[in-house]
């Protein structure tokens, strides 16, 4: 995960990823997967820092939590903000040796693959390296993502699936990770594992500032990135960003997410 290939790279993303994060979602979704008081757990792909905390104190009394992201930014921000005793923070490529963190009772993944589109299995099986034998993985990624929405303007809609589809060729983003990561876990050979297929971005009515915010980022940073040219419209983006507005301001319209959370457990003794 070096820093050049994160899709969204920005100057707001830590903020993005702070104001988004549902500590409560967070904690129903680390019960769900085992956490429990006394574990060492890693946050891989941590931002912001604010899931982390959460993690570690989840993991209380007696646990420890780390963070690893690969933007300096956003290490230096989750320590000023969420540090602590027995709550670390470190700069890594998860792509890149991570033995040297040691072994670890809980690895949570989550929004972190759909940014590998091609790499995101290896991806994994790095990280499952750190994961002790006994120990859980959980990922969490979306499905579908960015394309379950209704009351979309027939050219909008079109230009949101071509948009999509241009970060899978051109951005390594994969809107369909989601639906792989039970394979994955199964092809590492871990076993109990378990499977939840829940609703995530459910929008609907009055618009919320923090998913405001979050989705105007997505269409400002995204299409940006990989200079895709907005054809459709006379006005190019623009017009399209206008067009986006109206509908995502509209009380009407209903959209959301399905994501897909897989846990498991590494063997005891690998076969």
């Amino acid at each position: 995960m070096k820093k050049g290939d994160y899709l969204m790279e920005g100057q707001d993303e830590v903020r993005r990823l702070d104001i988004k994060t549902d500590n409560a979602m967070t904690e129903k979704q680390a019960l769900w997967a085992g956490l429990a008081p006394g574990m060492r757990v890693a946050d891989i792909g941590c931002g912001s820092g604010k899931t982390t905390s959460k993690l570690f104190e989840l993991v209380q009394p007696g646990g420890q939590a780390l963070g690893v992201d690969l933007a300096e930014q956003r290490v230096e921000y989750a320590i000023e903000h969420y540090g602590e005793e027995g709550l670390e923070f470190k700069c890594r490529d998860a792509r890149g040796p991570l033995e040297d963190l040691g072994l670890f009772d809980f690895v949570w993944v989550r929004f972190v693959l759909e940014y590998y589109r091609k790499d995101s299995r290896e991806l994994v099986e790095n990280i499952a390296k750190i994961v002790k034998p006994g120990g859980t993985l959980y990922l969490i990624d979306l499905d579908h993502n960015c394309l379950s929405h209704y009351g979309l303007p027939a050219r909008l809609e079109r230009v949101i699936i071509d948009v999509m589809k241009s970060l899978e060729e051109k951005a390594n983003f994969d809107p369909y990770v989601g639906r792989k990561l039970y394979s994955y876990l199964y092809d590492l050979g871990f076993e109990d594992i378990g499977v939840d297929v829940s609703a995530h971005h459910v929008i609907y009515g009055e618009l919320k500032d923090s998913d405001a915010f979050n989705w105007m980022k997505k269409v400002e940073v995204a299409p940006k990135k990989i200079g895709y040219e907005f054809t459709d419209y006379e006005g190019g983006y623009d017009e399209f960003l206008a067009e986006y507005e109206a509908f995502f301001s509209d009380p009407r319209r209903f959209t959301y997410t399905p994501v897909i959370a897989c846990r498991g457990r590494r063997p005891l003794v690998e076969s």
